[in-house]
């Protein structure tokens, strides 16, 4: 099925707006203060897990976005003939909504990445935007997400800095389902999952020259720096991702999935 500015890769709806209109829309609602929302950012390695994953797929449904984050992506939607509008790469998001805080004066909050990435990023983000109001940084434990005390921990130090604008960097799917079980008892205006997008911003993890932006091969430069930990998700994961598209381009039949819900 196919919904209105959403294109469907492999079973899962995504927007096909531009990173321009994806920013516009982010900052008009969490200006207008409207009622809680996230934002996912699908890439190759979320089409395979999204799958075989059905609390995934309802966390998708009920986005305020899904914007393509990967440039496979773009790949399989120009084969299906259903072409995308360009890129919304995560740290590009992170970092330009953090500039566009810093002009309408909205507070950020940094949850999550490596033990000191959210206050370097920080640092970093600060340095370019002096006014730009950081409200609070938190960086929870492994494991944290079965710890009754420090997942209390966690929404107390959010709630108490009151962000419009709270950024997870937890990894995936797991900064998914922590924003999924809290972002309406939490009332930030809009929460957005960013992967690693800390540890890019503050140089603790290099980032891929743009021409292997562009070109598609930032997984491959990110597959060096870091063999041991990616070499499942970035080798089997794109594999799997390329049979699931080939079977949409061939009309292989795959078990339907329900990921209608409202536009914005």
């Amino acid at each position: 099925m196919q919904y209105l500015n959403k294109i469907n890769i492999c079973n899962i709806q995504v927007d096909r707006y531009s990173f321009d209109r994806v920013v516009e829309l982010i900052t008009n609602h969490v200006v207008e203060k409207k009622t809680p929302q996230y934002v996912v950012t699908p890439n190759a390695q979320h089409i395979v897990t999204l799958q075989s994953d059905a609390r995934f797929r309802e966390i998708y449904r009920q986005a305020f976005l899904a914007v393509p984050d990967g440039v496979p992506l773009l790949w399989a939607a120009k084969l299906f003939n259903t072409p995308l509008s360009g890129r919304v790469n995560g740290t590009d998001l992170f970092e330009r909504l953090c500039q566009i805080s810093t002009q309408k004066g909205l507070k950020v909050f940094m949850l999550g990445g490596r033990p000191q990435a959210a206050d370097k990023a920080a640092q970093v983000l600060k340095a370019r935007h002096p006014n730009l109001n950081i409200v609070g940084t938190y960086c929870p434990p492994y494991g944290f997400e079965s710890d009754p005390t420090e997942l209390q921990q966690i929404n107390s130090a959010v709630a108490a800095a009151a962000p419009d604008i709270l950024f997870v960097g937890l990894g995936s799917p797991k900064q998914e389902y922590w924003i999924y079980e809290n972002y309406l008892k939490l009332g930030v205006p809009m929460s957005i999952g960013i992967g690693v997008s800390f540890e890019l911003v503050a140089g603790v993890v290099q980032r891929a020259p743009k021409l292997m932006q562009k070109t598609g091969l930032e997984w491959l430069f990110r597959l060096f720096a870091e063999p041991r930990r990616l070499w499942k998700r970035y080798l089997l994961g794109n594999a799997a991702f390329i049979l699931l598209v080939l079977k949409q381009k061939l009309a292989i039949p795959n078990p339907s999935i329900n990921l209608s819900r409202p536009e914005v």
